[in-house]
């Protein structure tokens, strides 16, 4: 069973299509990385992930359950968490 798995992901905005049936299996134990130019749809995913946004088709399974459509809270208790990059966390201090 895969840890993390789309089904012909899809997220349309009007007549923009952010994700275009996204097909991804990720298993316990490894380590993957989303690359791609601006405009290419990864926060578009990580936000269907997090529930954030409902996918227009498709489906989101997190250990075999699915959770599209789940409010966030819900998925976050699942312990399908995401975090947001920030780079400037402690402006006020110094490396030492």
């Amino acid at each position: 069973m895969s840890l993390l798995e789309t089904k012909m992901l899809t997220k349309q905005f009007g007549g923009l299509t952010a994700v275009d049936s996204l097909e991804v299996q990720i298993n316990e134990g490894e380590v993957v990385g989303l690359i791609g130019p601006n405009g290419a749809g990864k926060t578009t995913l990580f936000n269907l992930l997090a529930g954030f946004f409902p996918p227009s088709s498709g489906s989101i399974l997190f250990e075999g359950e699915r959770i599209d459509g789940l409010r966030p809270d819900r998925i976050a208790r699942k312990g399908c968490i995401r975090t947001f990059q920030s780079t400037k966390l402690f402006g006020e201090y110094s490396v030492i």
